[in-house]
């Protein structure tokens, strides 16, 4: 991958019995906000924390801009900032306060860079307001801003919106947005919030019992999940020699299923479906779909996610 500033490598990490992550190979490009994405459980926090030098694998190997033994790892990831866990902040103390402080403890002597952030993040105006009285999408920006001290040129975010109210959701959405396009920060964000995502992201890593599924860019992304025409019938394999042979169709993509999918001449449908009848195709399924990145990834893990379907469904409610 051209500009890749992170590269994984067959890692693997376990604990006890339980693979948490398993033969994980990705490369994350320059200059991207990449989705990490998975339910409860899928490896996400543990591949998170092995990049932030938190947890060790067990085999595998890491390489961060370009360098990759331990030593030069740990100068590498002077150039990265991590919120894993959720960011902490003294709640009797401003949010200046708490910064301030912070840029003592990383040994930052420029304390100028303390309104600096705040003002990147919308946080400039809270003044001497404790960070116990702030919202939680508040809390949130507060936490990158505390990230964004050691200008970063990498930050990885553990579920960032993770129990925020739309209106928080919309506010951090748009703060990863700005610092990627603004401050030229790379991104790498986790999430079970796939919704989100869409809306967000440039590059997707599909994770799912800590195996990758897919890595895939958003533009072909978008082109899998655009306006198809999902056609089922008594003999797919045949319906597809059908399609080829007598209408010249190209485009066609088989789902787990075994149906198909055709993204090409969708303003012909009663051609397509009296073609198959001719052929002595009984159609099961004719209709023109459109997948969003919930179905698209429900595809890849199988419909038997529960966890993830719950989550999904509390979603679409809210």
């Amino acid at each position: 991958m051209e500009n890749a500033i992170i590269t994984v490598e067959h890692l693997v990490k376990q604990f006890g019995k339980h693979k948490a992550v398993d033969d994980v190979s990705l490369q994350i490009r320059k200059g991207s906000i990449c989705g990490l994405i998975g339910p409860n459980g899928a490896g996400k926090t543990t591949l998170m924390k092995m990049l932030g030098g938190l947890v060790m694998p067990d085999s595998g190997k890491i390489t961060i801009f370009g360098k990759e033994s331990e030593n030069d790892l740990a100068h590498e990831r002077s150039r990265m900032s991590f919120i894993i866990e959720t960011p902490y902040a003294k709640q009797g103390m401003s949010a200046k306060e708490n910064l301030t402080k912070q840029c003592y403890q990383k040994g930052i002597p420029d304390l100028s860079r303390v309104d600096e952030v705040l003002s990147i993040v919308g946080l400039g105006d809270t003044g001497k307001k404790s960070v116990k009285n702030f919202s939680l999408g508040m809390r949130q920006r507060l936490g990158i801003a505390g990230a964004l001290l050691s200008r970063p040129e990498v930050m990885v975010l553990d579920e960032p919106v993770n129990g925020l109210d739309p209106e928080g959701i919309v506010e951090v959405r748009d703060l990863i947005t700005k610092l990627n396009h603004d401050q030229d920060i790379t991104v790498i964000i986790s999430s079970h919030i796939l919704a989100e995502l869409s809306h967000l992201c440039t590059d997707y890593i599909f994770i799912n019992n800590g195996q990758i599924k897919q890595c895939i860019e958003a533009e072909q992304l978008r082109a899998m999940c655009q306006e198809n025409y999902h056609i089922h019938t008594d003999n797919d394999p045949l319906a597809v020699a059908v399609l080829q042979e007598k209408l010249g169709i190209k485009d066609i993509s088989v789902d787990k299923d075994g149906s198909l999918r055709i993204h090409e001449r969708l303003d012909e449908k009663r051609l397509i479906s009296e073609t198959l009848y001719q052929n002595g195709l009984v159609p099961l399924i004719l209709e023109i779909t459109e997948a969003d990145l919930e179905q698209y990834y429900m595809k890849l893990v199988g419909e038997n996610n529960v966890e993830h379907r719950k989550i999904s469904e509390l979603h679409d409610k809210t």
